[in-house]
Parts: structure tokens; sequence; C-alpha cells
């Protein structure tokens, strides 16, 4: 027990230093996880393509990256959907580079089910944005994803969202405060319906917008709680930065 004690302090004190919280929740039978972000204190960050221009597709390629500059990530999930190939469907702009415009028609799947929208980042703020709202406004975002449908938008849940629906999948998002301060990430931990996963950004979580990632594919990277969720090559990802202690 001496032995595994001293071993706990000695990760305790040289690991990496976990940027999200990242916790489990359950509401009306489902199991939720839900990560955490505050944009004054943490560095959330979109990630596609390394410095050759090849898409990282999974968070052990991203973590190879960012070690060699001494920093890891924290937390992090898909974030938006993707053509076979991997590139971004809608708007996507990281660092201030912009790799697909803004996209604003309807059209098939869930990422044309509109209205669907935009999470823009930029300095200690995260928002959720509908498309042509985004559009109307254009807001300067040093880091952007567009995904659909909306969850969540002005805190009523999309209008096509239907409370029998048998479309059931896991699912993963982004909500946003009225504030900008905190994103909160959150995956299903079982198959959900859209009202479901959508009603519980808007009832438990309170939050004012909430944004669609993806189903079936969505998959988490959580260390604090031991996840490393194993699946398909991905497109966007999104996560946190942190820095591995002295």
């Amino acid at each position: 027990m001496r032995a595994a004690l001293i071993g706990a302090l000695v990760w305790l004190a040289c690991g990496p230093v976990w940027a999200a919280s990242c916790e489990n929740h359950s509401h009306l039978g489902n199991s939720y996880t839900v990560c955490t972000v505050d944009l004054t204190k943490e560095d959330l960050r979109l990630f596609l393509r390394d410095d050759d221009g090849n898409i990282y597709g999974s968070f052990n390629a991203i973590n190879q990256a960012l070690g060699t500059d001494g920093k890891t990530l924290g937390f992090a999930m898909n974030a938006g959907m993707y053509h076979e190939d991997r590139a971004p469907v809608g708007l996507y702009l990281e660092d201030g580079q912009q790799e697909m415009g803004l996209v604003s028609s309807a059209g098939p799947g869930n990422f044309g089910l509109l209205p669907n929208g935009v999470l823009c980042l930029r300095k200690g703020r995260a928002q959720v944005i509908e498309t042509l709202r985004f559009a109307r406004e254009k807001p300067t975002c040093a880091d952007a994803t567009q995904s659909g449908p909306m969850l969540v938008i002005d805190g009523e849940l999309h209008p096509r969202f239907l409370v029998d629906s048998t479309s059931r999948y896991v699912r993963n998002g982004v909500g946003t405060t009225a504030n900008g301060r905190n994103a909160v990430f959150v995956i299903s931990n079982n198959l959900v319906s859209f009202y479901d996963f959508g009603s519980f950004f808007r009832d438990v979580l309170k939050l004012p917008q909430a944004l669609y990632f993806d189903g079936n594919v969505s998959r988490l990277y959580a260390p604090d709680l031991g996840r490393h969720d194993p699946g398909r090559r991905l497109g966007p990802i999104i996560g946190t930065v942190a820095s591995n202690a002295p």
C-alpha cells in the first residue's frame, strides 16, 4: 500500500495538468458525460490537419503532435460532420485559417436539418450561433466549426424534434452559457433520441444555445474518467490543451 500511495503522489506531482472538468450525469433513464470548459482559464482548440497537411483523425495523433511542445490533450471529442475523406461538411476555421466556407442552405441528413449552427471560439469566449444569424452578423472567430442541427435555440428545442422518435444513437454536442465563458460538451453513454438529447441541454444544463456534433461516430477522450473511446478515424476534433507538469 505504501508503494501504491507513493506512486499516486508521484503521478499527481509529475503527470499532466488536465484542463476540462468531466462528470457523469443521468436524466430520465439516460446516462451522459458532461465536460465543462472555462474559456477564461483554459486553452480550447480545434484540430484537423498536422503541419504537413495530413488530417489527424485520432486523439493519439494530436497528443503526439502536442507532446513535442511538452503539452497534451486535457479533453477532446469529435467536433462536427465530415465527408468520407474526413474534410468538414460546413464552415471550418482553425487559428484564423478557413478550410471550408459557411453552408446556409437546407440539405440532406442531420447537417441540413435547419436551423443548424456554428460554434465560434475567440479569446476567453465561446458561442453557439444559429447559421443564418452567423451569416448576418459575421462574428470574428479564431476557430469555428459548423454542424447541425441546432439542439437548443434561445432556450427552445429544435422545432423538428419529436418526443416519440424511434431514431436513437450515441450522440454528442456542445452548448454555451449566455455570457460565453463556458462551453459545455456532452456525449450520451447510451442510445438517445434528438428530443432526449436536446432536452438534457435545455432542462438540466439550462443552456440557451446548443449544437449537435454527430451520432454513431461520437467519441470522447477524458483521461480523468479513464476514457479514450475507440472507433473510426475522425474529421474535426475539439479539445483543451494542457501543459505537462514539470
